[in-house]
């Protein structure tokens, strides 16, 4: 006999605390048995409905069919509906108060219709059968400050697609294909990590995914959820960490989505000062609404614990920290001390990620967040911190790439934009990011912000790619900037794979691997990310030729590594760079390698230091240093 499914007074009580941590268990569509009769069980919040029913493939979209019964005063709706099944597509039909009718999909709906259709469709996601044991087992022993962390961004719709046909007109991979290729190429490639995005469901392609309106739902696009785990499966039987974009700042005003839900703004709020984004278009999430805060917390839980996601980026952090966000004078409400920041969304950033780190050791929380706000990175309880693992570095991007776009010539008179960074590099823990935003809307891909001629491009490149894999920080690379994707990223075709025909491509992506094996290898690279006990500057000040020294030290103090990056196309003969010790130091990356398309002869990798004083050091290292060269020392 079934046992009967229902949301009982605790199952209330928690979620309007805010801490029902799972109720995407009782949320949404669940098949079950009842009686003798198998069904699925329904539950909605909708508070201020007039009547709720829900209609789908199993009642032939009858509004009076499948009524359902409000269970208690905080106006969560439910229903038991026979013959209901695994596939079925359904709604609700909410009669508003005013007498209108809605026809919205499951905010908790774990599978959707394939777009343009837009209802929900009822999955089973229990039972699968992971086999990533040891995988969460490290990862629970890890600390990911002191790990390696090299992050290729994707996304699955436009990494690879296969040739468009009438009956499939997108091409795309599904996500079990998309497990196969991708953990292939992020093998051979050696990064530690992919971040996916859009894999919440979303109507509109070209929102990329930023405009959620299935929340619980991984997109129908490349398949059902039980793929999307053998996706998430397969790469960390790989030994590959997955990171998913998500987005509690904001959601699309379509007509089946979260947007006056059940006719009256329950997961938004009210005042449009406080409830949308002018500039986005979009309504703002009622942090303040336990029910809406359980709603966001359980769905970051959701995506760790029956997914088994390593970490979540969370987008547009900046966005719900301030009031005033892309705002003008008179478009917003102050807090109640009469200042800008946002004291539910820092509550409720606080809450989810001491409870998500709390019971998920070794998960990351990434910040997206662009401006000064302090201690994103902080702890909770002992520095008032917002509790996030990490913050994208968008001061460091921002100098970077201004530095790297200009001529050569010109370099000498911003040498700080390089060094800057290294002021505040601690403030926070920082991931170094050249994210799909940096090569969309006419900003060029990495390879054509580039000055000079063709082959100018790939050598400033991969001075470029070497100075960021030694400076401190993790590191996260959007795909297709690792073998020089000269168009601007578009979601509507696959990256230019053809170019890996030609020599400087590939020697490219070749350079890219070697620098990302080589992260990997010296813990020098990233066990250290966190104080001035990791990284030294030898020489941050030669601007005139546009030389920058640093050296990594590992916290052990072997295996050290020492960077020379030059950042013109002026070979330089008899260069010295000082050194502590008269030791040997061995060259283990010279970009002028042949097998990158340099001219360097291969000769003798070990060098000696010798007396004489160089940049405040009394020893010193003499080589020729090539044009654009960069040479990276073990020692």
């Amino acid at each position: 006999m079934g046992e009967k499914m229902s949301f009982g007074e605790l199952d209330q009580y928690l979620f309007g605390q805010a801490t029902h941590y799972n109720i995407y268990n009782k949320m949404g569509a669940h098949p079950t048995v009842q009686g003798k009769k198998k069904g699925v069980y329904f539950a909605v919040w909708a508070p201020n409905a007039a009547a709720v029913s829900v209609i789908g493939e199993f009642n032939e979209w009858e509004t009076e069919a499948d009524p359902m019964v409000k269970v208690g005063p905080i106006g969560v709706w439910e229903v038991f509906v026979p013959g209901a099944k695994v596939g079925d597509l359904y709604k609700y039909h909410i009669k508003a108060q005013d007498g209108r009718d809605l026809y919205k999909a499951d905010p908790y709906a774990t599978w959707s219709e394939m777009r343009p259709g837009n209802a929900s469709r009822i999955a089973d996601i229990t039972g699968f059968k992971w086999g990533d044991d040891a995988w969460i087992k490290k990862r629970s022993v890890t600390d990911p400050k002191e790990a390696a962390v090299s992050i290729y961004e994707v996304h699955p719709g436009s990494w690879r697609k296969h040739p468009a046909t009438e009956q499939d007109p997108d091409g795309f991979y599904s996500y079990r294909e998309f497990a196969h290729t991708l953990t292939d190429y992020v093998k051979r490639m050696g990064y530690t990590h992919v971040e996916l995005m859009g894999i919440a469901e979303h109507p509109f392609d070209g929102s990329w995914g930023y405009q959620v309106t299935g929340y619980y739902a991984p997109t129908s696009r490349f398949g059902s959820p039980a793929e999307f785990k053998y996706l998430i499966n397969y790469l960390h039987k790989n030994k590959i960490g997955v990171i998913l974009d998500w987005v509690p700042a904001h959601f699309p005003k379509d007509a089946h989505g979260l947007a006056e839900f059940d006719g009256t703004c329950v997961y938004e709020h009210s005042d449009p000062r406080q409830g949308e984004h002018p500039d986005w278009g979009t309504k703002i999430f009622n942090y303040g609404r336990n029910e809406v805060k359980n709603f966001l917390i359980a769905n970051a839980l959701y995506w760790v614990e029956e997914f088994h996601v390593d970490g979540l980026r969370v987008d547009a952090v900046a966005s719900m920290l301030y009031l005033d966000y892309g705002k003008s004078d008179g478009q917003w409400v102050a807090n109640k001390y009469g200042g800008n920041q946002n004291l539910e969304a820092i509550e409720f950033f606080k809450h989810m990620n001491t409870l998500i780190r709390g019971r998920n050791k070794g998960v990351m929380m990434i910040a997206e967040e662009s401006t000064a706000w302090p201690k994103v990175t902080g702890d909770v309880e002992k520095e008032n911190g917002l509790g996030f693992s990490f913050k994208w570095n968008m001061g460091w991007m921002h100098d970077f790439l201004e530095y790297m776009k200009l001529d050569p010539l010109f370099r000498k008179d911003n040498h700080n934009k390089l060094t800057f960074s290294m002021t505040y590099a601690f403030s926070e823990n920082y991931i170094l990011v050249l994210s799909h935003d940096e090569v969309v809307h006419l900003k060029c891909s990495m390879i054509n912000k580039m000055p000079g001629l063709y082959d100018d491009k790939f050598e400033n490149l991969k001075a470029g790619y070497s100075f960021m894999m030694g400076h401190p920080g993790k590191k996260l690379l959007f795909m297709g900037q690792d073998f020089g994707q000269f168009q601007e990223w578009s979601e509507e075709r696959e990256l230019d794979w053809y170019l890996l025909r030609e020599d400087r491509h590939l020697q490219l992506q070749e350079y890219v691997k070697d620098l990302l094996q080589m992260y990997k290898k010296y813990p020098a690279l990233y066990a250290n990310d966190n104080g001035y006990d990791g990284f030294e500057w030898i020489n941050a000040n030669d601007a005139e030729r546009s030389i920058y020294s640093f050296v990594r030290w590992s916290p052990t103090k072997r295996n050290n590594l020492l960077f020379v990056v030059n950042f013109t196309p002026v070979e330089r003969k008899n260069y010295w760079v000082g050194v502590d010790k008269k030791k040997q130091y061995k060259l283990v990356l010279n970009s002028a390698d042949p097998k990158y398309g340099g001219d360097a002869p291969v000769a003798d990798p070990v060098f000696k230091a010798v007396k004489g004083e160089c940049d405040g050091k009394p020893f010193h290292l003499e080589y020729t240093l090539p044009a654009y060269g960069v040479m990276v020392f073990v020692f």
